[in-house]
Parts: structure tokens; C-alpha cells; sequence
């Protein structure tokens, strides 16, 4: 697999989809969790989405129970929880695994493209992010103690880029 566009995923609703559809947009990719305690970054990630979006950025959230049991519902529960709560409109993917072995191969790429501290291969907590560039390449991997505010230049820097 050479870039994002290699994968497909499934909607929260269940369809089938391939991430080339977002060929020539920047990601901001997440695993996300409904109680957790990074949960209100939500909010800023759907303002990166309707402040970006007109320009390029696609934020996709992928739903994981792997930390804390934070995401114990079903994707319908999950999809209306983010809904009510954050008014998110932006992707929402099928609740998946990222560590272990039935992590999603699109997560089992982004560890191996972008490691974590000293080089870990595994996704620490909930929120973690990666940043792709248009080129479906991953630029950069972020903590889940960085606000989605705090990624705007790298993001914008991503959008730049031809």
C-alpha cells in the first residue's frame, strides 16, 4: 500500500467506501470515542470541517473501544450521540479496531507511516490524529492532548501544498 487512497472503510451507516474518493483533498484522520474525556474535541473538529472544507481539508472520524471502553455503543448509538451532542456532519466511519490484531489496515498503515514516541507502533488513546496531504501520504501524526485548533498550521501548510 502506498497512500490512503490504497484502503476502503465502512460509513457509520454501513456503506461500503473507498478513501479515494478523497484523492486530492487533505485528511485529518481520528480514532474517536463517545466518553472520553478528549470528547469535546469533536466541536473542534467539526469547525476545521466547516471553516476547511470549502478548501480542501476532510476530516474523517473512525469510532474505537479499544481505550477505557470509551465507544461501548453500536455504530447507530455512536452516529447519534455525535450527532446531538457536537452536531458533527463530517465522515463518521464503522466503529473499528486500530491496535492488535484486527486492527483496520488503514490504521495498521498510519502506525507504520507515522510512529508514535520512540517509535511505537501502536495508537496510545482515543483522539489520535494523522494528517495526510493530497498526495494520500501521511505528513504528520498528533496526540490526543493536541486540540484540533492546534494543528491550523500544519493543516493550512497541507492545504497550501499543490
Amino acid at each position: 500500500m502506498t497512500s490512503v487512497y490504497d484502503f476502503e472503510a465502512q460509513t457509520i451507516t454501513g456503506e461500503a467506501v473507498k478513501l479515494d474518493q478523497y484523492r486530492g483533498k487533505v485528511l485529518l484522520i481520528v480514532n474517536t470515542a463517545s466518553k472520553c474525556g478528549f470528547t469535546p474535541q469533536f466541536e473542534g473538529l467539526e469547525k476545521l470541517w466547516k471553516e476547511l472544507g470549502p478548501k480542501g481539508l476532510a476530516v474523517v472520524g473512525f469510532p474505537c473501544n479499544q481505550f477505557g471502553g470509551q465507544d461501548p455503543g453500536d455504530n447507530s448509538e455512536i452516529a447519534s450521540f455525535c450527532q446531538l451532542n457536537y452536531g458533527v456532519s463530517f465522515p463518521m466511519m464503522a466503529k473499528i479496531d486500530v491496535n492488535g490484531p484486527n486492527a483496520h489496515p488503514l490504521y495498521q498503515y498510519l502506525v507504520k507511516e507515522a510512529p508514535g514516541i520512540l517509535g511505537t507502533k501502536s495508537i496510545k488513546w482515543n483522539f489520535t490524529k494523522f494528517l495526510i496531504g493530497r498526495d494520500g501520504r501521511v505528513l504528520g501524526r498528533y496526540a490526543p492532548t493536541d486540540t484540533p485548533k492546534a494543528l491550523m498550521a500544519d493543516i493550512d501548510k497541507a492545504l497550501a501544498a499543490s
